[in-house]
């Protein structure tokens, strides 16, 4: 591999201060809509009944709303999915147990499916789904377990791998990566339910990939580069990976593309999660994680290998 010269490097750091702050407006956007709109949780998560109709013309939810509050369902959520002609209905769990549950969302499909019928004789249910609202809060409980412990055993991995000051930047990359994400949901209103966990968990790995990649090259050019400040090293690091993580990006996002404009709405939301986790993914590796390892001070000195001492390298040696 042909090494670069100093002049021949991306002044990426130059303009760490620019990025930082334009992250921290990121995150605190994340957080505003957090506390103001919330995630619009699914079903997975809510618990309730969820039922997918289909119409052979365009469907009037105006008309199947008040269809629904006629039933006794005047709080159920009317919307288009994926086209004008199919409708999701989704219901708010019931107080009763689990197993009472299964039995009435049964009951309560049969009942909304007669009453839709009654209205368009080409009403056709697609599916039924129901989820109880104990196991909803499971699920939400163990989701967020799953990437603190994620974020966790990253941390002790990246620390022992290199160095602590890495470790910190990887972490603070991926929780960075994490919460714009979940941020885009929350403003976009976007349905956040198991296939969108799944993907964030996935936008956690493919950037911690990317970020791991980065600084094993940093750690080998303060090696080797030894009249290099940090800065210049670490500049030089990410112009030598920027081949590798933009081919490795935009393959990816070609594939999330296709699956999001072709792969349907039962898996959209977890197209937009892993094709913006992926943008935001390579942006933080280059900026988030080097700029944070750079601001502790990493050096040369804390990534050189420790000297071990030869067992009797501090006798004389013996003369013949």
């Amino acid at each position: 591999m042909q090494l670069l010269s100093i002049k021949d490097t991306i002044k990426f750091m130059s303009i760490r201060r620019f990025s930082m702050a334009f992250s921290l407006i990121l995150i605190l956007g994340a957080f505003g809509s957090f506390f103001t709109k919330g995630l619009n949780w699914g079903l997975d998560f809510t618990g309730g009944s969820l039922i997918e109709v289909s119409f052979d013309n365009s469907a009037n939810l105006k008309q199947i709303r008040g269809v629904m509050e006629q039933q006794g369902f005047g709080d159920a959520t009317v919307q288009n999915f994926g086209s004008s002609r199919d409708v999701l209905i989704r219901l708010a769990p019931t107080k009763s147990k689990d197993d009472g549950q299964k039995v009435d969302a049964k009951m309560v499909g049969n009942q909304i499916m007669t009453a839709l019928i009654a209205m368009d004789e080409s009403a056709t249910m697609r599916r039924i789904e129901f989820v109880g609202p104990s196991v909803g809060d499971e699920l939400r409980e163990q989701g967020g377990l799953a990437m603190l412990t994620a974020l966790i055993c990253i941390l002790i991995y990246v620390a022992l791998r290199f160095e602590w000051r890495f470790a910190l930047g990887s972490v603070t990359a991926l929780a960075h990566d994490v919460i714009i994400t979940l941020g885009l949901f929350s403003i976009l209103g976007i349905e956040f339910d198991l296939t969108v966990l799944a993907a964030v968990l996935a936008v956690i790995g493919y950037s911690l990939n990317d970020t791991i990649v980065v600084s094993d090259r940093i750690r080998e050019n303060f090696r080797k580069m030894r009249d290099m400040t940090s800065e210049e090293t670490i500049d030089l690091s990410l112009t030598q990976t920027l081949n590798r993580t933009m081919v490795t990006s935009i393959t990816t996002a070609l594939v999330l593309v296709a699956l999001l404009l072709m792969g349907g709405e039962l898996i959209k939301g977890f197209a937009i999660a892993l094709l913006f986790g992926v943008v935001i993914g390579t942006y933080s590796s280059i900026y988030v994680a080097s700029s944070i390892a750079l601001s502790l001070g990493v050096s040369r000195e804390d990534l050189m290998p420790t000297e071990v001492e030869k067992e009797g390298a501090d006798q004389d040696p013996m003369m013949p």
